[in-house]
């Protein structure tokens, strides 16, 4: 079995986080400034944006608006939505990355892996053969080929497609 490792993302887990009664999240759902919040999609109950410390390029995230710990708090009608546009997100990082996978999925608690406790969120990691070197094992340090804002515009591009065709 083939391990992804990221070992720079440690410093964001460990770090103290402010305490706030709104999760970034919130503050972000909250907010208008979507390109400077690297937002690329908002639906009635839900929407997605780029990680701002990605695993790797394209790596996004899809969060309710609600502020949940897992999905107990969601109704059906929410589920529903946060994963359809995790699929839109899907075939619009198809289309514009290429990836030959993904990694999808929800950390629920800190043993899990969540860096945001607080507020439930799925995460939509685009995958290529060797997209692991020695650059974060050696280097600590994480190749992201393409500028945030650059592939959000480009995202939020092929979701507007997506979104048109249906």
């Amino acid at each position: 079995m083939e391990s992804l490792h990221a070992p720079w993302r440690i410093e964001y887990i460990l770090a103290p986080k402010p305490a706030q009664a709104d999760s970034v999240f919130s503050r972000i759902a909250q907010s208008s400034d979507d390109e400077a919040n690297l937002v690329i999609a908002r639906a009635r109950t839900c929407f997605a944006l780029l990680n701002a410390y990605p695993y790797t390029g394209g790596h996004l995230m899809v969060v309710p608006y609600k502020q949940v710990q897992d999905l107990d708090g969601l109704t059906d009608e929410e589920l529903l939505e946060l994963l359809k546009l995790a699929r839109s997100c899907q075939h619009a990082l198809t289309r514009v990355m290429k990836p030959q996978g993904f990694n999808m999925g929800i950390n629920l608690g800190k043993v899990a892996g969540a860096g945001i406790l607080e507020h439930l969120h799925v995460h939509v990691v685009p995958r290529w053969e060797g997209d692991t070197n020695f650059m974060p094992v050696l280097a600590n340090t994480s190749v992201v080929p393409q500028a945030l804002k650059e592939v959000a515009a480009q995202l939020r591009a092929a979701l507007l497609e997506e979104h048109l065709n249906h």
